[in-house]
């Protein structure tokens, strides 16, 4: 009777511990935290993505898959409904992709946000949430374009075989051939490029440094010049200047053209006509001396006899011709 008693108290004692684990793991379980719920409508296959999956923001865990079922609104399309945190950075230009973990493949899904598109938050609410676009990861779209892209190796892999037919082969040899033919021709062209450059233009770059040193002692002397004629610019300008100012030699040269002209006007006025009437008495007196030196010239006995009558001459009264014995 008392083992029986023992066993009923073991039994109870563990009926009781297990019922307080149970009580324990369901109250660990239970996320107080509140979240916002959020959904995501896609036309691509999900592969390895199921509920309870996390959901990244940038690496960081934010939430999880609370549900995946078709979209009523969309035929064919899956949706899915994620719970997050509420302090999550979920914008107006924010998207989602599927991501792998690993190499175990578990699939989550992966936010990030464009770097260009708008800050705004993007409001949801649990009865009606606000769906996230979804965008296919790279291995989704290798997936989807995978028989295009064999199709495209496959065509490749026949113009490969027809390039590299027996015929086309031969083409390629002798092409190969002319090519090292024009790279042996090449050679001997840059052997004589290289031989003269090295007895025709190594000396004429080496006479270079030289004409460069004549011209810029011919530039030097050029700036010298230059700066004299521009000092004697200066000069010629202040000396400009100064004949301009008041005073100056233009005044005087003014002035004295003044009284030049005034001097001018004064010898016209009275010194010139005095001047003339003893030129016409020196003019006069002269004459006067002429007909007396030649009235002496003709008839020297005037200054002893005086000048007498004149005989008449031919068609004067009294005139009588001449005889000429015979």
């Amino acid at each position: 009777m008392e083992n029986k008693a023992h066993a009923l108290a073991a039994g109870l004692f563990v009926l009781l511990v297990g019922a307080l684990l149970v009580v324990m793991a369901s109250w660990l379980n239970t996320d107080t935290r509140e979240r916002y719920v959020y959904e995501m409508s896609t036309q691509y296959t999900l592969n390895g993505l199921q509920s309870q999956a996390a959901v990244r923001y940038r690496g960081i865990t934010i939430g999880k898959v609370t549900g995946m079922a078709f979209d009523p609104k969309v035929r064919g399309n899956v949706l899915v409904r994620m719970a997050l945190e509420n302090n999550t950075p979920i914008t107006k230009s924010t998207y989602a992709t599927l991501g792998q973990q690993g190499v175990t493949g578990i699939a989550f899904v992966q936010m990030e946000d464009e770097a260009s598109g708008s800050k705004d938050p993007l409001p949801t609410d649990a009865k009606s949430p606000a769906r996230i676009p979804y965008r296919q990861d790279f291995l989704g779209k290798l997936s989807d374009q995978g028989e295009a892209i064999m199709g495209q190796v496959e065509e490749t892999t026949k113009r490969v075989n027809q390039l590299l037919s027996a015929e086309n082969q031969k083409v390629i040899t002798a092409a190969v051939d002319s090519i090292g033919k024009a790279a042996a021709g090449a050679d001997k062209l840059a052997a004589t490029l290289d031989s003269t450059v090295k007895t025709q233009v190594n000396p004429m770059l080496a006479a270079v440094p030289a004409t460069l040193n004549e011209t810029n002692k011919l530039m030097k002397d050029l700036q010298t010049t230059s700066n004299e004629v521009t000092k004697a610019t200066v000069e010629a300008n202040k000396a400009l200047q100064k004949a301009n100012e008041k005073g100056g030699l233009l005044d005087s040269l003014q002035d004295t053209s003044s009284a030049a002209a005034a001097t001018v006007n004064t010898l016209n006025v009275s010194t010139l006509p005095r001047v003339n009437r003893v030129v016409d008495d020196a003019s006069r007196t002269v004459r006067s001396a002429g007909r007396t030196s030649a009235v002496l010239g003709d008839n020297p006995q005037s200054l002893i006899f005086g000048n007498g009558t004149s005989p008449p001459g031919p068609g004067e009264p009294g005139f009588v011709a001449p005889t000429t014995g015979r």
